[in-house]
């Protein structure tokens, strides 16, 4: 399994310096590089004033010569917003510049605002993508495309740019079944945004029940290994002290899903930090305890997508202070992640192993230096005698 995160990004409350806020968005990609994380997607928001990132793919060519294995990832780019055969052009030379590390994550936009400012209907979203997502493809394959739609007029287009790589493209589902359509229609990966969100825990196993619906009726393969699950944590080395982290950014980033944020499916619940916090942990949205919680909410999701998955994003936010931020990613890095990738085996067996054999190895030990003392004294008094 792999393990990334899915950094929108939130800065809650809204009014923070950019600067020091987008400071700190590159560190936090560039301290997952180092503990060898796999991923880490960035979105596209352009209001409600938190998530100020506006265009991921500018991100990305800034982070990517100051880190050096971890992949990027749009996380989403709103596809109606932008026309198609820049949006293939934009990927081929992210593909390129990065050799290989890019990944192309595609949705309808996620913020209501972001539409209207643009003229985009908001109940027309997903229908776009789904359209603009078949004139993506088939620009990303090379093909020459004349298309027509309200939002742009392509004639004959082509891209005059070719992949770096075979690079990941998957497409965003948070709470209707657009994403798994579009997903298993062009075998491509799928991004549950909403996996533990309210009803989204429940609808996994239905969502790729959809990507297989859909890619055995156009001749694709729905690949669990190219599905990734998105979810919220804060862990600390107990679960009174992740709580207590949470004190400083819980109540504004909750407060700004149920106040700001017009995007009824993504909310949260309680009007106290205690409630919050219940919310959190006893709704199955996410975890903030320790990392044997986070493992038990990994098993969960494994178990409800009823065949497992490939890939787990924290959803990053600033529940926590800087410092006690980067050591949740440090503590999960540390115990969580080997669990599933493998990694432990080999030392845990090797542990086993040592402990069987302890009681007689030590005593071969001890009778080895016992006769090497004996051997070593013996050739001392024959030396003297001689």
């Amino acid at each position: 399994m792999r393990f990334g995160i899915f950094m929108a990004p939130f800065h809650c409350p809204a009014g923070q310096d950019p600067i020091s806020a987008l400071q700190r968005d590159l560190e936090l990609v560039q301290l997952l590089d180092r503990l060898g994380y796999d991923e880490a997607w960035i979105g596209e928001h352009h209001s409600a004033g938190a998530e100020i990132i506006p265009d991921p793919m500018i991100f990305i060519g800034y982070a990517a010569p100051q880190t050096r294995h971890i992949k990027l990832g749009t996380g989403v780019l709103s596809l109606p917003y932008h026309n198609p055969l820049l949006v293939a052009d934009r990927a081929f030379f992210l593909d390129q510049l990065t050799r290989g590390r890019f990944m192309l994550g595609l949705g309808p936009g996620a913020l209501p605002g972001d539409a209207q400012m643009l003229g985009i209907s908001i109940e027309e979203q997903r229908t776009a993508l789904e359209e603009d997502t078949e004139v993506l493809m088939k620009l990303l394959a090379g093909e020459t495309v004349t298309a027509k739609t309200s939002r742009y007029n392509l004639v004959n287009a082509q891209s005059q740019y070719r992949a770096y790589s075979d690079f990941d493209i998957a497409v965003a589902a948070i709470a209707s079944p657009t994403g798994p359509r579009i997903a298993g229609r062009h075998g491509v990966g799928l991004l549950s945004i909403g996996a533990t969100a309210a009803g989204g825990f429940d609808a996994l196993a239905h969502h790729w029940d959809v990507m297989e619906e859909r890619a055995a009726e156009f001749g694709q393969t729905a690949d669990r290994n190219k599905w990734r699950l998105v979810g919220p944590m804060h862990i600390a080395e107990t679960k009174e002290q992740a709580i207590e982290d949470a004190r400083f950014g819980l109540d504004d980033w909750c407060h700004y899903t149920q106040k700001i944020l017009a995007v009824p499916h993504f909310r949260a619940a309680g009007e106290t930090f205690e409630e919050r916090v219940e919310w959190v942990n006893e709704s199955g949205l996410g975890v903030i305890g320790t990392p044997d919680d986070a493992i038990r909410q990994i098993e969960r999701l494994e178990k409800q997508s009823n065949g497992g998955f490939g890939a787990y994003l924290m959803m990053a936010h600033e529940w926590a202070n800087p410092s006690a931020t980067h050591r949740h990613y440090e503590l999960f890095a540390r115990f969580v992640k080997p669990r599933f990738q493998g990694m432990a085996r080999g030392p845990l067996s090797a542990q086993d192993r040592a402990i069987g054999e302890w009681e007689s190895l030590g005593d071969r030990v001890e009778r080895a230096v016992a006769a090497a003392t004996e051997r070593h004294f013996s050739q001392k008094e024959a030396s003297t005698a001689s």
